[in-house]
């Protein structure tokens, strides 16, 4: 449905992709149940990271893609849509456009979800960026 996307060699070592690939992978014949903004973490330093966006997916499972930011690198999530007209069909791929900017979750009738993505690689590649994405198994109490 989307083009892929072709980023420079001095724009993106593969990160922007591989991150695609992961969410792709997570999402791809599921259902969105929800999508939302998570809890953020805080750390020993008593510093509180940003929130984590979680996609709650009709096979029990969560996605969570946290920011990072790694001096002048890093990836954040800037904005969300959810079509709730849509959620009821089966999810079928992952696409971007402009620059892995905007991120498109979709099915057969359109996008379900798009994410506004904000990303830097820094100085090339020296610092780390793309979002930390992690699928973990729902616990019973929720």
């Amino acid at each position: 449905m989307y083009a892929h996307e072709t980023l420079d060699e001095y724009d993106d070592d593969g990160t922007m992709p591989d991150n695609v690939d992961t969410l792709r992978e997570a999402v791809v014949g599921h259902r969105i149940v929800k999508a939302e903004r998570g809890e953020g973490r805080t750390d020993r330093w008593g510093y509180r990271g940003s929130p984590p966006f979680v996609i709650t997916l009709d096979n029990g499972k969560r996605v969570e893609l946290r920011d990072t930011s790694d001096c002048c690198a890093g990836t954040e999530l800037e904005s969300f849509l959810l079509h709730p007209d849509r959620v009821d069909h089966i999810i079928t791929g992952v696409g971007t456009t402009d620059g892995y900017t905007t991120w498109h979750v979709y099915a057969d009738m359109g996008d379900v979800l798009e994410l506004s993505v904000g990303w830097s690689c820094g100085n090339p590649f020296y610092y780390g960026y793309g979002f930390d994405i992690s699928v973990t198994e729902l616990s019973a109490a929720e």
